[in-house]
This record gives structure tokens, sequence and C-alpha cells, in this order.
């Protein structure tokens, strides 16, 4: 089965996605923005610049290679810029670049902007993010064969908001502790959705960049109706997140069971570049 061009964007938001997960959800449905975690960053420390790379797949084929470069842009801001694209076969099938930078405030984790380049068969589509202290504006715009289509833009207001850049900042800075969860809410690039963090243990994994002691989440999402409801992914089911457990809790894995199967972004290697500040 061939994934659509949304279901294989969104892979690629996985690595510095992922980190959403829990349980409980349905009795937040009628007033689930009274559990949303409101609190300030943890005093985990912030994490060391770095270059990583991963690769994505389902049902044990790997489809898709991504490099991913985290730095601290200026005193005030964290930037994260990473590019992608699909290999081998699948290739062959389903050629698609993808290139995201996403600035985060570097005091309290806040998002500050997005800007994501898909190009998949021929169509570029350009997406923009714009974060305040109210919620996001988001522009896209999309073009096919040169011809470019109007302008879409959409408004959401939360004030609570992240991206998954920031997201991920903030659930890193945590204690978890096991059995500690967090909910937050989540604007990854074209929908809000209520994300479910649960640290459910910690256990050594082996993968291709090394072994780690890792911290294993668990995730749920919950799409944001336009009316405010909670309303069933359509497509993701349920995963699992591992973060490495050390000073630089970095994200090692993550499985997926979505509705093409289950899907994986998984750590190749990482090199930390102590010289940038």
């Amino acid at each position: 089965m061939t994934p659509n061009s949304r279901s294989m964007g969104a892979r690629w938001q996985a690595w510095a996605f992922c980190v959403f997960l829990g349980g409980g959800l349905t009795a937040l449905a009628s007033n689930w923005e009274a559990s949303v975690t409101a609190g300030p960053p943890g005093l985990f420390s912030p994490p060391r610049p770095l270059v990583a790379t991963y690769h994505f797949g389902w049902t044990g084929i790997t489809a898709a290679t991504a490099e991913v470069h985290f730095i601290k842009k200026s005193p005030d801001s964290f930037e994260l810029d990473g590019t992608g694209h699909t290999i081998g076969f699948v290739r062959a099938l389903w050629k698609m670049d993808v290139a995201v930078r996403a600035v985060a405030d570097a005091d309290r984790f806040r998002p500050i902007s997005l800007d994501q380049t898909e190009t998949i068969r021929g169509k570029t589509i350009v997406t923009k993010l714009a974060f305040n202290s109210t919620g996001v504006t988001r522009v896209r715009n999309e073009t096919k064969r040169g011809v470019a289509t109007p302008l879409s833009t959409k408004q959401f207001n939360f004030q609570n908001l992240f991206d998954l850049h920031s997201a991920m900042l903030y659930i890193r800075s945590q204690s978890l502790r096991e059995g500690s969860v967090h909910r937050l809410v989540v604007f990854p690039a074209a929908s809000p959705y209520l994300a479910t963090i649960t640290v459910t243990g910690r256990e050594r994994i082996s993968i291709p960049a090394g072994s780690f002691n890792a911290i294993k989440c668990d995730l749920q999402l919950k799409k944001i109706g336009k009316k405010g409801e909670l309303e069933p992914h359509k497509k993701f089911r349920r995963g699992t997140i591992w973060i490495s457990d050390d000073p630089d809790r970095i994200l090692l894995r993550i499985y997926a069971q979505i509705f093409v199967g289950t899907v994986f972004a998984e750590l190749q290697s990482v090199h930390f570049d102590s010289a940038k500040k």
C-alpha cells in the first residue's frame, strides 16, 4: 500500500515529534482544556548543539532518511533545521523531499516560527507558521507544474501552544519520572492536536547509533475540531517513544501504529558540536 502525501508528511515530523503519548482521553472529551499542562519548563538542561541522522519506514522497510541540525541560534532562541527525502525503491514510487526550519524561545521553550517545504511528485507545498502569545497563524501555498494556488490562511487560538520542536524541548526539560503525564496542545503544520505523553518506564535499547539507557513513553493523539471538540485521529492509533536517559535526552526511536501498519523513526548517528553556542 502506498501512503498518501499527507501521511508521508506526517511521518517526517515524527523525529522532532513525536514526543506525544498517553491514555485516559475519553474522560477528557468534555473538559479537555483543564487537563492541559500549563507549568513552566522543567530544570533539566537544554540540549547541546548536534547533528543527527534518522531513518524512517514502515512494516520493516526503510523508506526515507533525514538529517537534523540543532543549534542555539542566539541567546534568546533555539533553531532546528531538518532535511529529508525518500530513498531506494520507495523514491521511485514516491519521490518526496522535505525541509523544515523551526525556531523556539530559549527560556520558555515556546514556538516562534516554523517554515516547511514539501515537494511531492512535482507538487510543492510551502507552510509558514507564526506563533504569538494567543496562538498561531498558518499560511500555506501549493504549486504544481508551475501553477500556484491561492494562499490558504488559518488561525488557531490557544495560549499554551507548541509545535513539535518546542514540545520536544519542553518535554525533555521535565523530570520524566515513571508514571508522570504531560498533556500538550500541538500544532505541527496543518491542524491542532491534544497530545498526551505518559512515561511508562526505563529500559536499555540497541539501535544503529549505539546502545542507550532509555526513557520509554506512551503516546496517544486527539485532533481538535473546528469547534474545539476532541475527535479521533483517523490515521494514528498509538505509539511508543524512546528518549535517551542521559544528560542529552535525545530522541532515539519512535514506533507508531497508523492506518498503513507500523511506522518507525530510528536514530542512525549523532554528533555533538560543543563549540557552537
